[in-house]
């Protein structure tokens, strides 16, 4: 089996039965794509990477062209047209030469570039991944990677801002939506959701119209794996959403019907006609309609949020605060799990509110509550 090919299929696999994120998508798809490069490269005889100098780095996200990420992910057809097909430098470069050495070569490259240790762990990861659906699908008899080892990367603790931090951000965003302008008052109902249900940023972009449970408080989120939670939320935010359904989602919704609106009759000022063709939708009725997302949080034309807007708008309150680190939407994730802990939290209470697989993912919170450690001692030690 030619080894593109292999990596589109997968690729499908990952989209289609493992129920794998977007976002996980996008990173095998990266990393293939350079590991294809670099073991075509290799049987070339080139000591570097395919098309590239030594020493030199890819681009970052930020360098790349908005919004063509998914479209990069081999097996699109778009590769081709950018010339980054991973076939294209290895037309016949098959599965059974991509052994424990050729990619053991590709990691050592990406080690001598200086990537950090999670960087090449997760590169290990996708290797591994590979190899597995390699042997499952018979393509090889085992799987080559299996006796690749990461690397031990340097666990730090997250960012988490104080309860003070969090209080100023939401009121800065509160009193910006009693102006009733509809970004705003989305992006208010977006900053106390994510620090009311710890949400990651994917899963409130995701979250459908109906997800959203007025009577219990409650939104239903599809979290990585395709594994469904439902997450209680406080009352701020609650007000804040039906808020923005009221007010704010309409005014959105109602942008992309008007752009959507077909011709007709008009009147003396341009306007539609009553009982015309093109009679506009008023705002009530505009939550949904032809060209409106059925997503919760709606863009400015009416699409689905995208996660690249609710980093800005998170990075925009978090500049505002005092402290160094991380300024995206899941510092106020940590922030969150860690106030929960603080409060007296069960640690298997807030691993289900988080969607963590493993009991393990969610002890990192246990080191930052150290605070609520130190007080229970000086109240109830002896000699404190």
């Amino acid at each position: 089996m030619r080894l593109d090919e292999a990596i589109e299929g997968f690729l499908n696999a990952v989209r289609f039965e493992y129920g794998y994120s977007e976002h996980t998508l996008r990173s095998y798809g990266r990393d293939l794509r350079e590991f294809a490069e670099h073991a075509a490269a290799t049987r070339a005889g080139s000591p570097t990477r395919a098309g590239r100098n030594p020493g030199t780095k890819p681009a970052t996200d930020s360098q790349r062209d908005p919004g063509t990420d998914a479209e990069r992910v081999p097996g699109t057809g778009s590769e081709k047209e950018r010339g980054t097909d991973p076939g294209a430098g290895a037309d016949a470069m098959t599965v059974a030469e991509c052994d424990i050495e050729v990619m053991r070569g590709w990691l050592w490259a990406r080690q001598q570039r200086g990537l950090a240790p999670s960087t090449i762990a997760r590169g290990v990861a996708t290797l591994k991944s590979f190899g597995s659906w390699l042997e499952r699908t018979g393509a090889v008899p085992g799987n080559p990677a299996s006796r690749l080892r990461s690397p031990k990367a340097p666990r730090s603790l997250p960012r988490v801002l104080g309860d003070e931090q969090v209080a100023r951000i939401l009121d800065r965003a509160a009193a910006r939506a009693e102006s009733g302008d509809p970004e705003q008052l989305r992006d208010h109902a977006v900053l106390e959701l994510l620090y009311a249900a710890a949400l990651r940023v994917s899963e409130l972009c995701g979250l459908p119209l109906t997800g959203f449970d007025r009577r219990e408080r409650t939104v239903r989120v599809l979290g990585k794996g395709g594994k469904e939670r439902v997450v209680p939320i406080g009352a701020p935010a609650a007000r804040a959403i039906e808020a923005y359904l009221e007010r704010g989602r309409p005014a959105l919704a109602a942008r992309t019907a008007a752009e959507d609106r077909p011709s007709g009759p008009v009147g003396s000022a341009g306007d539609p006609l009553e009982g015309s063709a093109g009679e506009p939708r008023g705002a009530a009725g505009a939550q949904t309609g032809p060209g409106v997302s059925d997503r919760l949080f709606l863009g400015v034309r009416g699409g689905a949020l995208s996660t690249r807007t609710v980093y800005r708008v998170v990075a925009r309150e978090l500049e505002q605060e005092p402290g160094g680190g991380p300024r995206g939407p899941h510092t106020l994730r940590h922030s969150t799990a860690t106030h929960l802990l603080n409060g007296g939290a069960d640690l298997r209470i807030v691993q289900e509110m988080l969607g963590h697989a493993s009991l393990g993912s969610t002890q990192i919170y246990t080191h930052v509550s150290t605070e609520r450690l130190a007080e229970a001692y000086r109240q109830a030690h002896p000699r404190a």
